[in-house]
């Protein structure tokens, strides 16, 4: 605590020591995450061509490793966006029908795109488990044009609800 005096008053400042925000990862926090990633949805961020930031919603799944993926078309702005700029971040979870939005979970990862081969063994391995999560994605998936990306992991931010901040 530090004293200083103002005019003829005396005033009592109290420095506070910055503290780290987030919590130590755990057990519970580990078994949210988890569930977070079973979404079938993501809202992906990319930074388009023009240097402009662009969100938009995506199918989300795991292959085989845990990894998310997903399937995107030639036709797609974030597609040639992750193509030029492959830094991009997903948030996975969606606020509840009742409350405030902001006390609902939610996970951001922050992640580098890698597009798969198509044709490679790891494009074949991918599509099987892509349509095992996606099934109606079997209409679309062999068309020349979709192509599968890998989101590798970087680090990522977990917001458990309000208070409950963790860093992965």
């Amino acid at each position: 605590m530090s004293i200083r005096v103002h005019g003829a008053k005396l005033c009592y400042i109290v420095l506070m020591q910055k503290n780290d925000p987030f919590r130590p990862m755990d057990d519970e926090a580990r078994a949210l995450i988890a569930t977070l990633m079973q979404n079938d949805h993501a809202a992906l961020a990319v930074t388009r061509a023009d240097g402009t930031p662009s969100v938009t919603r995506i199918a989300l799944a795991l292959d085989a490793g845990g990894t998310p993926i997903t399937l995107v078309s030639d036709l797609a702005m974030h597609t040639q966006a992750l193509r030029t700029a492959p830094a991009c971040a997903l948030l996975i979870g969606e606020p509840g029908e009742k409350g405030d939005p902001l006390t609902h979970p939610r996970l951001t990862l922050h992640c580098w795109a890698a597009f798969v081969t198509q044709g490679s063994d790891a494009h074949t391995e991918m599509r099987a488990q892509y349509l095992k999560q996606c099934p109606k994605a079997k209409l679309y998936v062999d068309f020349a044009d979709f192509h599968f990306v890998r989101f590798e992991v970087v680090d990522g931010l977990l917001n458990a609800g309000f208070g409950k901040a963790y860093k992965l």
